[in-house]
């Protein structure tokens, strides 16, 4: 049979359309149809908003007909998030989840029919783990929510709803067609800044003055998660037999592992979360009375008696112990430093950084990786902060010229300096006293 003689293709010929929509829709249509469908807010950003510039190409990779995000909102219920129980803070946060990947899906599906082409990336938990750059994400849902006008961010780095304040998870979708207008971002930030979120958190990952120590969040509320469950099959790996492992791991570390295998990667903490009291739906009993507030909902955290995870010699750890006597610190590993490349080693270090560790530090590092990977980097801390640079500036006080395989293998703690020193496969041009000051502001 002919092509043109296809049943089918006689049909489209007779009239049906086979050309995929372009023309901008309506996006107060599409906010009616979020809602209905079960988001609790919706907006609309262009894809060439400039808030979105750093993560511009890689959607037009995964998805090159972009040309408007969706940015979907839904909100949780406040009381399961504040509760100290975890079980019940975290059902709250898969059931949302859940609302919000079934809202996105249900648009691509209505879209699709409209003859407009989407894609509803997941609302959480990357998945990409083999991506070359180590984007293990299709987009960060956050820059898009504040981009759309659905709220700002706070210190504690979530995203404020101006109404449903910070108890919301977010959802992005990806459309190949323009909207008729798009939205603005809010002209204030709901952020109170009252330093609850600093004063909550079990590892101190908050500063006050707004910085913001990633591996500290990372390697305890996410202990069950990609980083925490690496380190865990190690352990298992290491383990001599089933009375090392125990001694290894405890028995409710194995069961919390087995719970977030079977029913979805358990948080946990949620501490900035729950205490936040910004948006106009839950700032009323923080400015009724707030010592009030503070018993309710800040010291029954606060006063939990748990086991908090912390990496050895870290900033956190320093903290639990001066903070939170009554918390159990718990050293574990959390895979930040099996980094896989030598441009994600440069690139990831202040996600890392101590700057505890860095009090009264002055030093600045030359990079030179050769070999499968070749690149050049600078590395300044100067009072408590880190600035990392592609190429060489300045003068070093250290310079380390190394084969880039050898490296990631010294950085992993598979490879020894010593040896790497003798076979010249790590080479130094300076004191090895300024790498020890070097490695100690970044322990993983």
């Amino acid at each position: 049979m002919n092509l043109a003689d296809h049943p089918t293709v006689r049909e489209l010929a007779a009239g049906a359309q086979a050309s995929t929509a372009t023309t901008p829709f309506d996006p107060e249509w599409l906010k009616a149809f979020c809602l209905e469908a079960g988001a609790d807010d919706a907006g609309c950003v262009s894809i060439e908003h400039p808030d979105l510039a750093d993560q511009r190409a890689a959607i037009l990779k995964f998805f090159p007909a972009t040309k408007t995000l969706v940015s979907l909102v839904a909100r949780m219920n406040r009381e399961p998030i504040r509760n100290p129980a975890r079980s019940v803070a975290n059902l709250e946060f898969h059931h949302t989840g859940h609302r919000v990947d079934e809202v996105a899906r249900h648009l691509v599906a209505v879209l699709e029919a409209r003859g407009i082409r989407a894609i509803n990336p997941p609302m959480a938990f990357p998945m990409e783990m083999d991506a070359p750059d180590g984007r293990a994400w299709i987009v960060s849902h956050k820059p898009v929510a504040v981009a759309a006008g659905l709220g700002r961010m706070g210190i504690h780095r979530n995203v404020i709803h101006p109404q449903f304040g910070n108890f919301i998870l977010l959802g992005t979708v990806l459309v190949g067609a323009e909207v008729t207008a798009y939205a603005k971002p809010i002209d204030y930030n709901p952020c109170l800044e009252c330093k609850l979120c600093v004063a909550a958190c079990p590892v101190g990952a908050i500063g006050p003055d707004g910085h913001f120590d990633f591996s500290a969040c990372y390697t305890h509320n996410y202990r069950d998660f990609m980083g925490g469950f690496g380190d865990w099959v190690e352990r298992i790996a290491d383990s001599r037999d089933a009375r090392d492992y125990r001694r290894r791991v405890s028995a409710p570390e194995t069961a919390s592992m087995w719970q977030s295998l079977a029913y979805g990667p358990n948080y946990k903490a949620a501490n900035c979360l729950a205490v936040c009291p910004a948006g106009a739906d839950v700032i009323g009993p923080f400015l009724d009375d707030r010592r009030a507030y503070l018993d309710a909902v800040v010291r029954p955290l606060q006063d939990a008696k748990e086991v908090v995870y912390v990496v050895p010699g870290s900033d956190a750890e320093d903290y639990v112990q001066r903070r939170f006597p009554h918390k159990r610190p718990r050293r574990v590993g959390n895979g930040l430093a099996r980094v896989g490349s030598v441009r994600r080693f440069l690139h990831g270090l202040p996600l890392v950084f101590q700057r505890g560790r860095a009090k009264g530090l002055a030093l600045t590092l030359h990079f030179r990786f050769t070999g499968a990977e070749q690149l050049e980097g600078t590395v300044e801390i100067r009072d408590q902060k880190l600035a990392v640079r592609e190429g060489l500036h300045g003068e070093p006080d250290l310079a380390v010229t190394a084969d880039s395989r050898t490296w990631l293998g010294f950085t992993a703690k598979e490879r020894g300096l010593v040896g790497a020193l003798l076979s010249r496969r790590i080479r130094l041009r300076g004191s090895p006293k300024h790498l020890l000051a070097f490695g100690r502001c970044f322990p993983s």
